[in-house]
């Protein structure tokens, strides 16, 4: 266009100008922009950024800690997994748990640390037979 322009040529609609260098900006800037975001430059301090993901064995130790907390909670009576469960893996409200066992607060609280104390006894029980599996299968 520019050469155009600096010929002695004239142009045929004048009023159409405008318009054409105002697309042809849009056009440059555009490509500008893809360029800038195709390939995002790397912040100063990109080697101490750490990695959020959790690691493949965190999720596989992740995975056997909860497959170990069904185990010893189908251990235990029903109440107990119900009071359990709703209070420390559903985050019930405790007047909600409450209401649906019929006690109250302080009674709440000791059906709880009841209910601790035998997940804590099945769990030792469950570790306990996991220690003679494993020293079993040494020998």
């Amino acid at each position: 266009m520019l050469n155009f322009l600096r010929s002695d040529r004239t142009l045929d609609h004048p009023e159409r100008l405008g318009a054409y260098v105002h697309s042809v900006c849009i056009n440059v800037m555009m490509e500008m922009l893809r360029a800038s975001t195709r390939h995002p430059t790397l912040p100063d301090a990109a080697q101490n950024l750490a990695d959020g993901r959790v690691s493949p064995e965190q999720e596989v130790v992740t995975r056997e800690r909860r497959d170990l907390v069904r185990e010893v909670l189908a251990e235990l009576p029903e109440k107990d997994q119900q009071i359990l469960r709703s209070i420390f893996l559903e985050e019930t409200d405790k007047s909600e748990v409450c209401e649906r066992f019929h006690v109250n607060r302080d009674y709440l609280r000791v059906l709880v640390h009841r209910a601790k104390l035998r997940f804590k006894a099945a769990l030792d029980r469950n570790n306990a037979k996991e220690l003679k599996r494993t020293a079993g299968s040494e020998h």
